[in-house]
């Protein structure tokens, strides 16, 4: 009989093809076997779980804003890992800019390794930038291991990480399709940057009439047309507009490469639930109208919209103007790596989804977007990353209990369905204020796969 380091018995578990019960047999942080709930087994420890409890494969989160080197007076990997683990993430991606120096250069990318080093409680990737004047930087940065590249087309307020054109944007593509990797993008037009800070209000109406849907849907179809034109893939960011959903769907049905993201706050939060002053929800995009949201879940049920990922984006409390509450001063970003998985598995679940569905949005999807084919699911040779969680257990959200560095939150006091009672790395538990084991992820032929596939969108 074969002898295991782990041994875990589940009476549930989100496996690739649904929910059942299984064994699954860890040996040097890989998952070797996965049998019958009862099937014989022998490890070093074995650990059956409860029955209220249900098996995910650790969660993904492919849009994180972690800020250090340079900010860590935002955020920085020690308390942003610590948080994702809380909230059943294994493995991020980091984004490149809100960090000093911004992640569009080699020396870059060596000092936010250096940062992140011995500080990570999970696995942790990075996202190059492109910017203006880097086009030659890239092919250098993707044989470092960087998973993709990021662009604005708009002004992002930050010197060191300017937008860039539509007409750039194509050159940008054509460089990275070469390169057999993907083109990420913060898809709202310039007039987005010009409006963030020209109203001084604290009535959340006038902030959203500031940054309106076509802002978006513009930019979008920028974004449409160049990844027609060069072939490459392209990833629209945080999609709040559903107006954009049908040009969506159409491109992708033309054969464009195109996948598309939203988060947890423009599925669970609505225009009418924000109140005057509340900058804590200022966000950008937007939060729009609860029609809106609406038909983001329909977008998300006939498979336009792929996943669900937090865009993390922290700051300081004085930043978020909860003194004033001028939504023209706020700092526009949300921090939810803690709260997404119960945020998200309480909207879907009263819409009628399964947490299979939310698994597949939260941590397979993502997973292949980044080229991690080794994370995300329950599946032999992959890495043996758990989360335990009890779907039917409530809490009410307590910002004292949040691990990011500061606790601000739109969900503070409200009430949530699912606890994620454990997190495991590679087959041990992450310990919150214990030694961080995370690894950092590089394009190296182990740890991430070449992105050559196309993402699936079969349910």
């Amino acid at each position: 009989m074969t002898s295991f380091d782990l041994l875990i018995r589940a009476p549930r578990a989100i496996m690739p093809e649904g929910e059942r019960a299984v064994s699954i047999g860890v040996t040097s942080g890989r998952i070797v076997w996965i049998g019958a709930f009862d099937a014989p087994g022998s490890a070093r420890e074995a650990v059956t779980l409860d029955s209220d409890s249900v098996l995910l494969p650790g969660l993904v989160d492919s849009h994180v804003h972690i800020c250090e080197p340079g900010n860590t007076d935002w955020e920085g990997f020690l308390t942003a890992t610590r948080a994702a683990a809380a909230g059943g993430i294994t493995t991020l991606v980091d984004m490149p800019l809100d960090s000093v120096p911004t992640t569009v250069t080699l020396e870059a990318l060596a000092a936010k390794r250096v940062a992140a080093d011995g500080q990570c409680h999970v696995d942790v990737g990075f996202w190059g930038g492109a910017i203006p004047s880097n086009l030659a930087d890239l092919p250098k940065l993707h044989a470092a291991g960087v998973l993709g590249f990021k662009s604005f087309l708009c002004d992002t307020g930050t010197d060191d990480f300017p937008g860039i054109s539509p007409e750039h944007m194509q050159s940008v593509m054509r460089v990275v399709s070469g390169l057999g990797t993907i083109f990420i993008v913060h898809a709202e037009s310039a007039e987005a940057s010009a409006n963030m800070h020209a109203v001084s209000t604290r009535h959340y109406r006038d902030y959203l009439a500031s940054r309106p849907k076509g802002i978006e849907n513009l930019s979008i179809a920028q974004v449409v047309e160049a990844a027609r034109a060069t072939g490459a893939r392209a990833h629209i960011l945080h999609l709040s507009s559903a107006d954009a959903l049908p040009m969506i769907a159409s491109a992708i049905a033309d054969g464009v490469r195109l996948s598309v993201e939203t988060c947890p706050h423009y599925l669970a939060l609505s225009a009418e639930d924000i109140g005057d002053g509340e900058t804590a929800a200022k966000v950008g995009p937007p939060i729009r109208e609860d029609s809106n949201r609406e038909r983001l879940w329909a977008g998300i049920a006939d498979g336009t919209l792929d996943m669900i990922v937090s865009d993390h984006s922290p700051c300081t409390p004085d930043m978020k103007a909860l003194d004033t509450g001028d939504f023209g001063a706020a700092w526009g970003g949300i921090s939810s790596l803690q709260l997404g998985l119960p945020v998200v598995w309480s909207e879907a679940r009263r819409r009628g989804y399964w947490l299979a569905d939310v698994v597949r949005w939260m941590a397979e999807r993502p997973a292949a977007l980044a080229g991690l084919l080794h994370k995300g699911r329950l599946a032999v040779g992959g890495d043996a990353d758990f989360a335990v969680f009890a779907p039917d257990e409530e809490f009410i959200v307590d910002p004292a209990r949040l691990h990011h560095r500061h606790p601000v939150t739109p969900y503070a006091g409200k009430s949530l369905s699912g606890v994620v009672r454990e997190t495991l790395l590679r087959g041990r538990r992450i310990e919150p204020f214990g030694r961080p084991r995370g690894e950092l992820i590089a394009r190296d032929g182990v740890r991430v796969i070449e992105q050559t596939h196309e993402l699936k969108r079969s349910a």
